[in-house]
């Protein structure tokens, strides 16, 4: 019997195993090749059996295999090919690319002369577990992606709910500050206890302090109907440098209180775009004001306006307390303050920026921030595409504005009856002091009941109604009137007189029958200058 016949009578049980298997002399012939190896690689018993395991598998003849083959030929223990360092030791194809993953060990047994040791390769095939194991770990790799995803994003919210508790805590302290210098002169003004120098002092702080709460009602008018995209734009040909210069005068009293130097540089070229003139005079307001505000006194604010190519460039550089690298990319953030929280230096919401940026976007433009850091100054830049000279020669008829009156100038209301409708007994009576010291007559309602209860009694030529009135609010009321006869006063101008300022609250307006609608608190000439032009048309 042959060396080869005894191999097979000698391993015959391992044609019973579900690995692979075969055994070589140390001349690495093939001695035994398995039932499952035949299966695996297509490769007969018949035609491998005493060959050289290099002819059919010549990368086996590398020093990593053939240094611990010789072990094993040596009797040495048993060797472990890693399916993780060496995955085809007998290289047998599943799919296009793709080979078996396999745990090789090799033993060392008897040679069948009695003399030395052959190896025992035993095959395992771990694909299928391999890829289990790569599936866990995707899907735990998954999981931990959508735990960090989720950490992230709870991280986010708890972020912006503190950045929006920030924000309240400052709205709140805004609107009440204002409030205690109006509140405390108020009180001193009704004890009739201040002279004249003092009591000037008064009006003077109680009205400014009014105008800066109507300022921060404004910005936060503006910033809820930016993110509802209500905000509607009145476009028209707009010469920006008579913008920036309108927008300077607002400014120039804070800066020359501080000794604020404020440069103007206009160039000579196209300076108008296609815009809302108001919104941008706003937009170059809030970049001023902001310049002013954060550079101390005796520092330096330039305004530049030049042409760059198709678009016009407004600058706004100062040499104020500048931004730290860290706050910069979040400036034009909603309810975002570099200094929030109790500690902060400056008053304001530090909404103003975010709402340039809305204004600035709407016309079709960009606004960018520049500081070389903290105490280093800022640059604020707006651009904006420039008017074509085939449209700038079409210009567009400016508006005049309804508060265009000085504060000072009377306006003659004698013999016009009017019935101001106010729930609120304050502003009922300053309405009708005010409008009787321009020589109205007027009759006074608490409610839509005693309104149409005086307009049946004797028709007035203007009716002046609040909108938020209890049981029957001025809409209604409106409604109530409009379906009256022309006799009985159902076709009087009539305006409404409302803290509801949003554009949904003045289209609801005009569709209930209101000629014309105001926020409060009204400036009182525009008050008053409007309804001497609603009775006389």
């Amino acid at each position: 019997m042959n060396q080869i016949e005894q191999a097979l009578e000698k391993y015959t049980l391992l044609d019973q195993i579900p690995l692979g298997a075969f055994v070589l002399h140390p001349n690495c012939t093939v001695l035994f090749w398995n039932c499952c190896l035949e299966e695996w690689t297509k490769i007969s018993r018949r035609n491998i059996l005493g060959r050289s395991i290099y002819e059919y598998f010549p990368h086996l003849n590398q020093t990593r295999y053939t240094s611990r083959l010789q072990q094993i030929f040596e009797g040495g223990p048993p060797t472990i090919f890693s399916s993780q360092l060496h995955k085809y030791v007998i290289p047998v194809p599943i799919a296009q690319g793709k080979y078996r993953i396999q745990h090789t060990t090799v033993t060392a047994v008897a040679a069948l002369d009695g003399y030395g040791f052959d190896a025992l390769f035993s095959i395992q095939d771990v694909t299928d577990l391999t890829f289990r194991v790569q599936e866990y770990k995707n899907l735990r790799d998954q999981a931990w992606a959508v735990a960090e995803e989720r950490q992230r994003a709870q991280e986010a919210a708890e972020a912006a709910n503190r950045i929006k508790d920030e924000f309240l805590a400052i709205v709140s302290h805004e609107l009440r500050s204002p409030l205690n210098p109006i509140l405390g002169w108020a009180k001193l003004l009704r004890k009739r206890s201040l002279d004249e120098a003092s009591s000037i002092r008064a009006f003077e702080t109680i009205e400014r302090n009014a105008e800066l709460q109507v300022q921060l009602i404004d910005d936060l008018l503006d910033i809820s109907r930016i993110l509802r995209g209500k905000l509607a734009l009145n476009f028209e040909t707009v010469d920006l440098a008579t913008t920036i210069e309108a927008a300077l005068e607002t400014v120039r009293l804070a800066a020359e209180a501080k000794s604020i130097e404020i440069t103007l540089n206009l160039a000579t070229m196209m300076r108008q775009v296609k815009g809302d003139s108001s919104r941008l005079q706003q937009v170059v307001w809030n970049l001023l004001s902001n310049a002013v505000k954060f550079t101390p006194c005796g520092g330096r604010v330039e305004i530049y306006l030049e042409q760059i190519s198709s678009q016009v460039q407004i600058r706004v550089q100062d040499t104020g307390r500048g931004i730290v690298p860290e706050f910069l990319p979040h400036v034009f953030e909603y309810f975002r303050q570099a200094d929030g929280g109790i500690t902060r230096r400056s008053g304001g919401l530090g909404l103003g920026l975010a709402i340039v940026r809305q204004l600035v976007e709407l016309h079709g433009g960009r606004v960018w921030a520049e500081s070389l850091g903290e105490e280093q100054g800022a640059t604020f830049t707006v651009c904006l595409p420039i008017l074509q000279p085939t449209q700038a020669s079409v210009r567009a008829e400016r508006k005049v504005s309804d508060d265009s009156s000085p504060f000072a100038v009377y306006v003659p209301l004698e013999g016009m009856r009017l019935l101001v409708v106010d729930d609120d007994t304050d502003t009922r009576e300053f309405l009708a002091f005010l409008l009787e010291q321009h020589g109205a007559i007027v009759t006074k309602a608490a409610s839509a009941d005693e309104a149409l209860a005086a307009i049946a009694q004797s028709k007035p030529d203007l009716l002046v109604s609040d909108l938020g009135m209890p049981e029957v609010d001025g809409y209604v009321l409106i409604r109530k009137l409009r379906s009256l006869s022309v006799d009985q006063g159902g076709q009087i101008p009539a305006i409404a007189l409302t803290a509801y300022a949003a554009e949904t609250t003045q289209q609801q307006v005009f569709a209930a029958g209101f000629q014309m609608h105001i926020a409060k608190p009204a400036d009182p000439i525009k008050l008053v200058t409007a309804i001497a032009a609603l009775v006389k048309q």
